[in-house]
Protein backbone atom coordinates (compact mmCIF):
# COMPACT_ATOMS: atom_id res chain seq x y z
CA UNK A 1 0.00 0.00 0.00
CA UNK A 2 2.82 2.45 0.80
CA UNK A 3 4.40 1.64 -2.58
CA UNK A 4 1.18 2.59 -4.41
CA UNK A 5 0.19 5.63 -2.33
CA UNK A 6 1.17 9.01 -3.77
CA UNK A 7 0.54 11.82 -1.26
CA UNK A 8 -0.35 15.19 -2.77
CA UNK A 9 2.03 17.02 -0.42
CA UNK A 10 5.75 16.72 -1.14
CA UNK A 11 6.80 16.62 2.53
CA UNK A 12 4.42 13.75 3.21
CA UNK A 13 5.76 11.88 0.18
CA UNK A 14 9.27 12.27 1.65
CA UNK A 15 8.01 10.65 4.86
CA UNK A 16 6.42 7.85 2.80
CA UNK A 17 9.74 7.19 1.06
CA UNK A 18 11.58 7.17 4.39
CA UNK A 19 9.04 4.68 5.79
CA UNK A 20 9.59 2.38 2.81
CA UNK A 21 13.37 2.50 3.33
CA UNK A 22 12.97 1.81 7.03
CA UNK A 23 10.66 -1.13 6.35
CA UNK A 24 13.23 -2.56 3.91
CA UNK A 25 16.00 -2.23 6.50
CA UNK A 26 14.09 -3.49 9.55
CA UNK A 27 12.12 -6.75 9.28
CA UNK A 28 10.73 -5.99 12.77
CA UNK A 29 9.54 -2.46 11.89
CA UNK A 30 5.88 -3.38 12.43
CA UNK A 31 6.50 -4.67 15.95
CA UNK A 32 6.33 -2.42 19.00
CA UNK A 33 9.43 -4.28 20.24
CA UNK A 34 11.46 -2.49 17.53
CA UNK A 35 12.98 0.09 19.87
CA UNK A 36 14.48 2.49 17.28
CA UNK A 37 10.96 2.99 15.90
CA UNK A 38 7.96 1.09 14.66
CA UNK A 39 5.07 1.50 12.29
CA UNK A 40 1.74 2.62 13.73
CA UNK A 41 -1.66 3.19 12.13
CA UNK A 42 -4.06 5.94 13.10
CA UNK A 43 -7.44 7.22 11.98
CA UNK A 44 -9.18 10.55 11.98
CA UNK A 45 -12.82 9.57 12.54
CA UNK A 46 -15.27 11.97 10.91
CA UNK A 47 -18.95 12.27 11.77
CA UNK A 48 -21.53 11.31 9.15
CA UNK A 49 -21.72 14.91 7.88
CA UNK A 50 -17.93 15.16 7.59
CA UNK A 51 -17.88 18.33 9.69
CA UNK A 52 -16.39 17.07 12.95
CA UNK A 53 -13.54 14.75 13.91
CA UNK A 54 -13.44 12.55 17.00
CA UNK A 55 -10.23 12.99 19.01
CA UNK A 56 -8.92 11.21 22.07
CA UNK A 57 -7.23 12.85 25.02
CA UNK A 58 -4.27 10.48 25.10
CA UNK A 59 -3.11 9.65 28.66
CA UNK A 60 0.57 9.15 27.83
CA UNK A 61 0.92 12.04 25.36
CA UNK A 62 -1.35 14.46 27.24
CA UNK A 63 -2.84 15.93 24.06
CA UNK A 64 -5.90 15.62 21.84
CA UNK A 65 -4.97 13.40 18.88
CA UNK A 66 -6.53 11.07 16.32
CA UNK A 67 -7.30 7.48 17.30
CA UNK A 68 -4.73 4.79 16.58
CA UNK A 69 -1.89 2.69 17.79
CA UNK A 70 0.40 -0.24 17.31
CA UNK A 71 0.26 -2.91 14.66
CA UNK A 72 -0.78 -6.21 16.26
CA UNK A 73 0.45 -9.66 15.11
CA UNK A 74 -3.03 -10.51 13.74
CA UNK A 75 -3.20 -7.34 11.59
CA UNK A 76 -2.64 -8.13 7.92
CA UNK A 77 -2.82 -4.58 6.54
CA UNK A 78 -2.18 -1.05 7.76
CA UNK A 79 -5.73 -0.09 6.84
CA UNK A 80 -7.04 -3.03 8.87
CA UNK A 81 -4.93 -2.01 11.87
CA UNK A 82 -6.14 1.59 11.57
CA UNK A 83 -9.79 0.49 11.45
CA UNK A 84 -9.35 -1.93 14.36
CA UNK A 85 -7.74 0.76 16.52
CA UNK A 86 -10.38 3.36 15.61
CA UNK A 87 -13.21 0.97 16.41
CA UNK A 88 -11.66 -0.13 19.72
CA UNK A 89 -10.85 3.40 20.86
CA UNK A 90 -14.08 5.07 19.70
CA UNK A 91 -16.52 2.33 20.63
CA UNK A 92 -18.34 3.10 17.36
CA UNK A 93 -19.37 0.06 15.30
CA UNK A 94 -19.73 0.36 11.55
CA UNK A 95 -16.91 2.82 10.82
CA UNK A 96 -16.09 2.99 7.10
CA UNK A 97 -12.39 3.49 6.40
CA UNK A 98 -11.08 5.25 3.30
CA UNK A 99 -8.57 2.71 1.89
CA UNK A 100 -5.82 5.23 1.06
CA UNK A 101 -3.92 7.09 3.78
CA UNK A 102 -4.20 10.86 4.01
CA UNK A 103 -0.98 11.60 5.92
CA UNK A 104 2.17 10.12 7.44
CA UNK A 105 4.45 11.42 10.15
CA UNK A 106 7.35 10.27 12.29
CA UNK A 107 7.35 11.48 15.88
CA UNK A 108 9.45 10.72 18.93
CA UNK A 109 7.77 9.62 22.14
CA UNK A 110 7.88 7.15 24.98
CA UNK A 111 5.22 4.55 24.30
CA UNK A 112 4.32 1.26 25.97
CA UNK A 113 7.94 0.09 25.84
CA UNK A 114 8.77 2.65 28.53
CA UNK A 115 11.80 3.86 26.55
CA UNK A 116 12.17 6.65 23.97
CA UNK A 117 11.25 5.46 20.49
CA UNK A 118 9.62 6.75 17.32
CA UNK A 119 6.21 6.11 15.86
CA UNK A 120 6.18 5.92 12.08
CA UNK A 121 2.50 6.76 11.80
CA UNK A 122 0.41 6.20 8.68
CA UNK A 123 -2.89 8.09 8.97
CA UNK A 124 -6.29 7.25 7.51
CA UNK A 125 -9.79 8.74 7.59
CA UNK A 126 -12.92 6.86 8.63
CA UNK A 127 -16.55 7.90 8.50
CA UNK A 128 -18.93 7.21 11.37
CA UNK A 129 -22.48 6.11 10.60
CA UNK A 130 -25.34 8.57 11.22
CA UNK A 131 -26.26 8.77 14.90
CA UNK A 132 -22.97 7.23 16.04
CA UNK A 133 -22.30 7.48 19.76
CA UNK A 134 -18.73 7.23 21.01
CA UNK A 135 -17.64 5.33 24.11
CA UNK A 136 -14.41 6.01 26.00
CA UNK A 137 -12.02 3.06 26.14
CA UNK A 138 -9.31 2.24 28.67
CA UNK A 139 -6.80 3.79 26.24
CA UNK A 140 -8.27 7.29 26.52
CA UNK A 141 -8.89 9.92 29.18
CA UNK A 142 -11.68 11.45 27.11
CA UNK A 143 -13.21 11.60 23.62
CA UNK A 144 -14.54 14.75 21.99
CA UNK A 145 -15.89 15.84 18.60
CA UNK A 146 -14.04 18.85 17.13
CA UNK A 147 -14.97 21.06 14.19
CA UNK A 148 -12.38 20.42 11.46
CA UNK A 149 -11.31 24.08 11.35
CA UNK A 150 -10.65 23.99 15.11
CA UNK A 151 -8.51 20.85 15.28
CA UNK A 152 -5.43 21.26 17.50
CA UNK A 153 -1.98 21.57 15.91
CA UNK A 154 -1.17 17.88 16.60
CA UNK A 155 -3.97 17.02 14.16
CA UNK A 156 -3.45 19.89 11.70
CA UNK A 157 -3.44 17.44 8.75
CA UNK A 158 -7.20 17.03 9.29
CA UNK A 159 -8.09 20.71 8.82
CA UNK A 160 -7.91 20.38 5.05
CA UNK A 161 -10.50 17.60 4.96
Amino acid sequence: MLDRWRPAVRDVDSVRQALLSYLDARPDACSRSCVPGHLTASTLVLDAAGEHALLTLHPRIGAWIQLGGHIEPDDTTLAGAALREATEESGIPGLVLDPEPVHAEVHALTCSLGVPTRHLDVRFVAHAPPGAVESISEESLDLRWWRLAELPDDVAFGRAL
